[in-house]
């Protein structure tokens, strides 16, 4: 039984940081060494630890996948002390799991916490999404516009050529018509492997990640935690659900969503304030990786509060 408490996202703030870093921190020793299931067992112990340390009535609605498919931090599981704030929590102890296992860039640990009923409980299945970062009008660009004129629309609206537009889109089989789309107005593109959590943040620090828009579909859930980056850093995010059986259909009606046709908002999907922290594993564009040296572990991690608009960078050396 929950009480009612209130969510100090500034006190709290830190400790959602801890808990990013210990995932990745945990997970630093499988970086490049090809096993992905092992890197991911690491960060989602590290960050189950963690997080049960914190002050909260924390239910995870963002997670490792249902009860019967994940053994830790899985949907619906209660996290915390039990005492404190009741709160929704959703995580990606490592995104990028073949990032890790591979030693490429990008990879994350990944979580965000809003009060109780702000994030939305995306089933486990597609999305299709569009995400471009602050400034810019609300609906400058939509997910009923065809790829090529979100470009231009894009464009025009950042005063540039389309030439001057960089899109992220993660490289499937299933994007390589909207590659040739978006190739054909001139714009570049960024193709990723995995990560679209990142993929999305990097529109909203344009300026340092080169990125301007983010197109293409994949995970629901990590829709949501991308969502939770952009309410804190601003921009807009646009996603809707994608079904390929009844099955599917059938998991989002369980998880409560009643019109499987809506397209969401970055705050549909994110309804309150939040705060978001994310931790580098891999060294990439948003945020350096663990750094390890004789006796020390360094992490790089972006805490961020949507309240504020504020956007901290903290390292952190730990002897090992």
């Amino acid at each position: 039984m929950t009480t009612s408490v209130e969510f100090y996202d500034r006190m709290l703030s830190l400790g959602l940081a801890r808990v990013s870093e210990a995932a990745a921190m945990a997970s630093a020793r499988l970086i490049g060494r090809g096993d992905e299931k092992a890197a991911d067992q690491a960060a989602v112990d590290g960050m189950r630890t963690q997080l049960n340390k914190l002050d909260i009535q924390g239910v995870v609605v963002i997670g490792e996948g249902e009860r019967d498919e994940a053994p830790m931090l899985y949907i619906g599981e209660e996290v915390g002390t039990g005492e404190g704030p009741a709160v929704d929590i959703a995580l990606d102890p490592l995104e990028g799991t073949t990032l890790t296992a591979k030693d490429m860039p990008n990879a994350l640990a990944v979580i965000a916490m809003g009060p109780r009923g702000s994030l939305l409980h995306a089933p486990d299945v597609y999305m299709d999404k569009l995400a471009i970062g602050p400034g810019y009008r609300q609906g400058v660009v939509t997910l009923d516009m065809s790829p090529a004129e979100r470009v231009s629309a894009l464009a025009a609206a950042k005063g540039c050529s389309t030439e001057d537009i960089t899109v992220c889109v993660l490289e499937r089989p299933r994007h390589e018509e909207m590659i040739k789309e978006i190739r054909s107005t001139g714009a570049a593109i960024r193709l990723i492997t995995d990560g679209d959590v990142a993929g999305v943040m990097h529109c909203a620090e344009a300026t340092r990640t080169g990125v301007d828009m983010y197109m293409g579909s994949g995970g629901a859930p990590e829709g949501v935690l991308a969502a939770a980056a952009l309410k804190c850093m601003g921009g807009q995010i646009y996603g809707q659900l994608m079904f390929r059986n009844g099955d599917e259909k059938a998991r989002a009606e369980k998880a409560g969503i009643s019109n499987l046709n809506r397209v969401y908002t970055r705050d549909d999907m994110v309804t309150e304030d939040v705060i978001f922290a994310a931790t580098g594993v891999t060294d990439g564009s948003l945020l350096p990786g663990i750094k390890r040296e004789v006796g020390y572990l360094t992490a790089e991690t972006i805490l961020m509060r949507s309240k504020t608009g504020s956007v901290r960078r903290m390292t952190y050396r730990n002897p090992t």
